[in-house]
């Protein structure tokens, strides 16, 4: 178990409000990276990244063909004064965001049969997401597909075998990395074995300590190894780990096992908090503050535009009062502006 000294604190809500400044909301939209709908970049994201928002994150909804693409991401990049980071969900397979119209469709991990084929699907992605603009890759997968009955794994995974997942993530991240976009290890600490989809649900896992190191855990090993950029949470309960709080939320996960005993020093980002395996439990803001104060670097808002404003308000009141601490949240800082410029 865990030090005791980081068990997560009991759910209670933080409502005090102080006065924010103009810096302090640039320091508070550091830590978000969001999405917004159409082709083309909308009035409010813009404003958010002149703000110094971290990044944004593309879906097909922003997705005609690679001309338009291109044209959007340098808008996003003009639209901001630093660097930016642009992330997309390109696994390959069901999970592909830009398919045709220039993009090769890259095959499923399930159907990647050895390390060198990983590399080169990876490679083949970084190349084309590069061409374009986009600078981090939120992927490979590195769950150990264990439970056949998990509803959103399947072919995303690479296995059920812990050591060839480690294998062919960790090959994954090194094609995506050597040709200039960042990869993301996910869902730490595993969300492999889980009966519910945290699109809909939060899930909940029983396993102790001793089966996430044989089973759940290798591949983040290997991965971190391999020097992967970043590393995305699961909005999984693992009870027997700490209880009753998400991965994303998770003191004991994030800064004690991740950080602590794995020695990530890397990005860490949260899984979208608009899922309703967050969003049904908590408010946005609240849910955006206790992720940072458990170790979340870079916060996810990927569609609802009223609960990344509340994200927003809510760390840079944060930030204000204290409750997030300045040194707490330059390193976070120091880490996302370490990875969009190393791949910017």
């Amino acid at each position: 178990m865990a030090d005791a000294r980081l068990r997560s604190e009991p759910m209670q809500q933080h409502t005090d409000t102080v006065s924010v400044d103009a810096e302090l909301t640039r320091r508070a939209a550091g830590l978000l990276c969001v999405g917004f709908e159409g082709a083309t970049l909308d009035d409010t994201t813009a404003s958010l990244l002149r703000q110094g928002a971290a990044g944004v994150i593309l879906f097909s909804r922003n997705f005609v063909d690679r001309q338009q693409l291109a044209a959007l991401c340098n808008d996003i990049l003009e639209a901001a004064d630093h660097h930016v980071i642009i992330a997309v969900d390109h696994e390959g397979g069901r999970v592909q965001r830009f398919k045709g119209a220039g993009f090769t469709d890259l095959p499923a991990a399930r159907t990647l049969t050895d390390a060198t084929a990983a590399f080169e699907a990876a490679a083949t992605a970084a190349r084309e997401l590069r061409h374009v603009g986009v600078n981090l890759n939120f992927a490979p997968v590195l769950d150990v597909d264990s439970n056949p009955a998990n509803p959103i794994m399947g072919d995303r995974s690479f296995g059920s075998d812990p050591a060839h997942v480690a294998s062919l993530g960790t090959s994954f991240v090194r094609g995506l990395q050597r040709h200039g976009v960042a990869a993301c290890g996910k869902h730490f600490p595993g969300h492999g074995d889980t009966s519910l989809d945290s699109h809909l649900d939060l899930p909940r896992v029983s396993h102790d300590r001793a089966r996430l190191e044989a089973v759940e855990w290798p591949p983040f090993r290997a991965a971190i190894a391999a020097g992967v950029a970043a590393i995305m949470t699961a909005h999984v309960v693992y009870d027997a780990i700490d209880p009753g709080v998400p991965a994303t939320m998770s003191r004991v996960l994030l800064e004690g096992t991740l950080r602590g005993e794995m020695g990530y020093e890397g990005v860490i980002v949260s899984d979208d908090l608009d899922m309703k395996a967050i969003s049904d439990h908590y408010e946005a803001g609240e849910a955006a503050v206790r992720a940072i104060e458990a170790g979340v670097d870079l916060i996810l808002c990927c569609r609802n535009p009223a609960h990344r404003d509340a994200a927003h308000q809510a760390i840079a009141q944060a930030i204000a009062s204290g409750r997030l601490s300045n040194d707490r949240v330059e390193a976070s800082l120091a880490r996302i502006r370490n990875l969009a410029r190393q791949f910017g």
